[in-house]
C-alpha cells in the first residue's frame, strides 16, 4: 500500500513538473535582431523568421522580435546593440561581422548568434569553430576562404588575365583575412593582385577613375560597405568595363557580372536552429560554428555581353544559375 505521505510527495512532484512545463510553454521569448542596414535586410529577416516558424516559433505568440536597424549607418551599431542588451532580450541575432562585433561588445551575458560572418576567428568573435567560447556562436559564410576559387573563376572568364584588383574596406576586420589569403592564391594562379582600398563612397568613386588602366578585373571583398553601396559599385564596374566577382548572388541579381558563395537565405534560416538550441538551454560556447556545405556560382550573361565577355562553356556548365 502506498502511504499517504508518499502519495502526496509524488503528486506534488508531478504538479511542480507540470507547472514548469506549462510555464515553459507559455513563455514568450524576446529575440533581438540587429539589422546591419543592407538592401537585403528585409529578405534576411524573413528567412530567419521562416526558420523559426519551421521550429514552432510564431511571432506574437511565443516569440517577440525586437528589431533594430542601422538604416545604412554602420556607426549606429554599438548604440543599437546596447539598446538590445538593456532590454534583456533572451538572445541577439547579428547578421554580418560589424553587427556581431557590436553585439559582443555590448554584452557578455546575453547569448549571441551571428550569421553572414566571413572570418569569425580572425575577426576575434570566437576562439575556434568547434569551441566558440564566451556567449557567442553562429554561422560563417567562409568568405575569406573563397578567395582562391573566386580568382580562379575570374581567370577562366577574363581572357589573358594578368592583374587583379582586390577591392576592400581596410577598417573592417574581414579585409585582413582576405588580404592574408589573396597574394598567395594569386601567385598559385599565375596572376598579380593589388589592393584597392576605400573607406567612403567618394573614395570608391575616385578609385575607379583610372582603375581599368591598372587592373583587368576586380575581386570584391565580402564586406558590408560594398553591400550598402551595391548599386553604385555595379554601375562603376560596368561603366569602366571591369569584370568583377562577388560573394553574394544579390550582386548579379542587381546587374553585376558574377558571384560565387553560399546561399545567404539558407544561412539565415539555419540561424534559427542555433537560437532554438539556446532557448532550450544550450550554452553558445558549446555550439560549434556552422559552416556552409554548398556554394552557388551565378553569372549574369547580359552583363557579360555588355563587358564584351564570352563566358566559356566549361564555366557555364558549372553555373548554378544563369541570369539572361
Amino acid at each position: 500500500m502506498i502511504s499517504r505521505r508518499l502519495f502526496l510527495t509524488g503528486t506534488g512532484t508531478l504538479f511542480l513538473a507540470a507547472a514548469r512545463a506549462m510555464a515553459q510553454a507559455a513563455k514568450v521569448w524576446k529575440i533581438g535582431y540587429l539589422a546591419p542596414g543592407l538592401p537585403d535586410d528585409a529578405a534576411f529577416l524573413r528567412a530567419f523568421l521562416e526558420g523559426l516558424q519551421s521550429l514552432g516559433y510564431v511571432e506574437g505568440q511565443n516569440i517577440l522580435i525586437e528589431r533594430r536597424s542601422t538604416e545604412g549607418r554602420v556607426e549606429a551599431l554599438p548604440r543599437l546593440a546596447a539598446e538590445l542588451a538593456h532590454l534583456k532580450v533572451d538572445v541577439i541575432v547579428a547578421p554580418t561581422t560589424p553587427a556581431a562585433r557590436a553585439a559582443k561588445e555590448a554584452t557578455t551575458s546575453i547569448p549571441i548568434v551571428f550569421t553572414i560572418v566571413s572570418d569569425p576567428v580572425g575577426s576575434g568573435l570566437v576562439s575556434s569553430f568547434s569551441h566558440p567560447g564566451g556567449n557567442i556562436t553562429g554561422l560563417t559564410d567562409m568568405g575569406v576562404d573563397l578567395t582562391e576559387k573566386q580568382l580562379d573563376l575570374l581567370k577562366q572568364v577574363v581572357p589573358h588575365l594578368k592583374r587583379v584588383g582586390a577591392l576592400g574596406h581596410p577598417t573592417d576586420k574581414v579585409w585582413d583575412g582576405v588580404w592574408k589569403e589573396a597574394p598567395a592564391a594569386a601567385h598559385r594562379l599565375g596572376i598579380d593582385i593589388v589592393p584597392v582600398l576605400v573607406t567612403t563612397l567618394p573614395q570608391l568613386e575616385s578609385a575607379f577613375l583610372d582603375l581599368n588602366r591598372r587592373v583587368q578585373a576586380l575581386l570584391v571583398a565580402p564586406q558590408v560597405f560594398f553591400s550598402v553601396h551595391r548599386q553604385r559599385l555595379i554601375e562603376l564596374t560596368i561603366s569602366t568595363r571591369l569584370p568583377a566577382i562577388y560573394e553574394r548572388r544579390a550582386f548579379p541579381d542587381a546587374g553585376a557580372l558574377m558571384s560565387y558563395g553560399p546561399n545567404y537565405t539558407t544561412l539565415l534560416r539555419n540561424a534559427a536552429h542555433h537560437v532554438d538550441r539556446i532557448l532550450k538551454g544550450a550554452r553558445p560556447a558549446e555550439i560549434p560554428v556552422e559552416q556552409p556545405t554548398e556554394y552557388d556560382l551565378v553569372i549574369n550573361l547580359k552583363t557579360a555581353k555588355a563587358l564584351g565577355l564570352a563566358i566559356p562553356e566549361t564555366v557555364l556548365a558549372r553555373t548554378d544559375e544563369v541570369i539572361r
